[in-house]
């Protein structure tokens, strides 16, 4: 573990409906490559880009739990974005890392992961520019992924290219740098599992035993 103030904390976000082994292998597979003392994964209280959601909240955090339970690194289930929901507030990343930064303050060396299809949006996000402010990004790429592709934003290609770090210099910075692992081959969709899940289909491979239990035990997805 690094001494207190610098440590870095990668953190993984999403709507997790439900959570499933690709999000799992997302944040275990950046946690090992950066070496983090931690990883926060922050469940959406009400994500303004998705309609209504098949699970609660409560329900959706009780399954991300289930599922990073078994990874050999310390896990924290963040619920800062669900406690906002509840107070009639919307879920905005750059609240979170705010909040985030506040708490571990200026030296922690925070990580924001996410996969290639939330890069491409990345435009669309509030204040996407000053998350940098707060946090490094990166970014698992599917097989066939370019930074100068057709469907990335030519600003975001261009901020995400000139920030470029390595694992060593993000580990040992507090924000503002960007990394893109080309390996990572993961690519599962929720709402594939979801659809499977409501025809009566099985998702063994998709989704672990414990949140699949859960699902059956509190008949989610079902309609």
């Amino acid at each position: 573990m690094t001494t207190e103030g610098t440590a870095c904390v990668a953190l993984l976000g999403g709507s997790y409906d439900p959570v499933h082994t690709g999000h799992v292998a997302l944040g275990s597979y950046f946690s090992r490559l950066l070496q983090a003392d931690a990883l926060r994964v922050i469940p959406a209280g009400a994500p303004w880009q998705k309609g209504r959601l098949g699970a609660s909240c409560e329900q959706r955090a009780e399954m991300t739990r289930l599922a990073f339970s078994s990874l050999p690194l310390p896990v924290m289930i963040d619920l800062q974005e669900i406690d906002r929901s509840e107070q009639g507030q919307p879920s905005y990343t750059i609240d979170t890392l705010r909040q985030v930064r506040a708490e571990l303050g200026p030296q922690a060396s925070i990580v924001f992961l996410m996969g290639a299809d939330q890069l491409q949006r990345l435009d669309t996000w509030r204040e996407w520019r000053q998350l940098f402010e707060y946090a490094h990004i990166c970014v698992a790429a599917r097989p066939g992924f370019a930074l100068n592709g057709t469907a990335m934003p030519q600003a975001v290609a261009q901020e995400f290219t000139r920030r470029l770090g390595t694992l060593s210099s993000i580990r040992n910075t507090p924000h503002g740098l960007t990394y893109l692992a080309q390996d990572f081959a993961v690519d599962i969709s929720a709402t594939e599992i979801r659809a499977a899940l409501q025809r009566g289909f099985p998702a063994n491979e998709l989704v672990s035993p414990l949140v699949l239990d859960y699902i059956e035990q509190h008949n989610l997805y079902k309609s």
